[in-house]
């Protein structure tokens, strides 16, 4: 168990390091921040004096050591354009964003989870098929499309809801839904594959043939032999919710971080990006931590390499 653990950790602690520094250098290499947060009418010693006190005239590899170096302090820099701790910008619009990535995490699991289940056991019947029609209609939209949809119909015809803005939870009933419904059809679709697998098996057949009750076959047999790749499709799902809504955050004007990271890499603000990317990178690789040490609990197997 102990080695299952250490190997998980050291995986983990390699891809966010992967991670940040394939973004560290594309960043670098994508523009200069002095061209677009200073002045046009900026003199080139103005932009050199800039360039100098943010490190930028260093090589690309000093500045990732130095960067490397002040992240494992707890130092992830400060704003170029704000001037403040960039983890302080970023940490003042999580609690904006978890508004919509709890809401629709749950829309996932109480709609998507149940509706691949409900599928299962009516195979190949109209509802089966109706919920398979919404299923792949759902996670072939872009959510960006979809969120236009939405505005058009329930803001513009119907004006029941706010197209935008952050005032009051009505305006965040569009966006969570806009997030939500791709997962929860992508969710079904799994979970019902998942469920028809398992309920092929001859274990099941047998339960049957033993006159175990129906609702006993599903619930005490199947879901739990079936949970396995639910969860791995739910852990990537917790991971991509921030990396997903920056694209609902900017159709609904969403003061999130998704909408912060959009605008920071608008304006050339690296520390913020950076930090945004860390954040979903720490996001991403703790959701799939998560998921195996749930296989571990669900199928010992996985401790030992597979082996019976």
């Amino acid at each position: 168990m102990a080695w299952f653990v250490l190997t998980r950790l050291a995986r983990a602690m390699i891809t966010i390091l992967v991670v940040v520094g394939f973004a560290f250098i594309v960043l670098r290499l994508s523009g200069d921040p002095a061209l677009e947060i200073l002045s046009n009418d900026a003199s080139p010693q103005a932009r050199e004096a800039f360039r100098k006190a943010w490190g930028l005239d260093q090589p690309i590899w000093v500045q990732f050591l130095d960067y490397v170096t002040h992240v494992a302090t707890g130092n992830l820099g400060n704003s170029m354009r704000e001037g403040r701790d960039a983890l302080a910008v970023v940490a003042g619009r999580i609690p904006v964003t978890l508004v919509l990535t709890v809401p629709a995490l749950l829309i996932n699991l109480l709609v998507g989870i149940p509706a691949g289940i409900f599928a299962a056991l009516h195979r190949n019947s109209l509802l089966d098929r109706g919920v398979m029609l919404v299923a792949v209609a759902g996670f072939t939209i872009p959510s960006f499309v979809l969120g236009l949809l939405l505005v058009l119909v329930f803001s513009v015809w119907l004006a029941w809801l706010p197209s935008g803005g952050a005032r009051s939870w009505h305006h965040a009933i569009l966006p969570v839904l806009t997030l939500g419904a791709g997962g929860a059809a992508v969710l079904a679709r799994y979970t019902r594959s998942a469920m028809l697998e398992v309920l092929g098996q001859p274990y099941i057949r047998t339960a049957r043939a033993k006159g175990v009750p129906g609702h006993m076959i599903v619930y005490r047999h199947a879901l739990p032999n079936a949970a396995i790749p639910t969860v791995t499709i739910v852990g990537l799902m917790v991971g991509q919710l921030i990396a997903g809504a920056v694209l609902v955050e900017s159709v609904f004007s969403w003061p999130g971080v998704g909408r912060l990271l959009v605008s920071s890499v608008a304006s050339r603000d690296l520390p913020v990006v950076q930090c945004v990317l860390f954040l979903i990178a720490i996001t991403m690789v703790t959701s799939n931590l998560a998921v195996d040490f749930l296989y571990g609990l669900l199928d010992p197997r996985t401790r030992r390499g597979g082996r019976a």
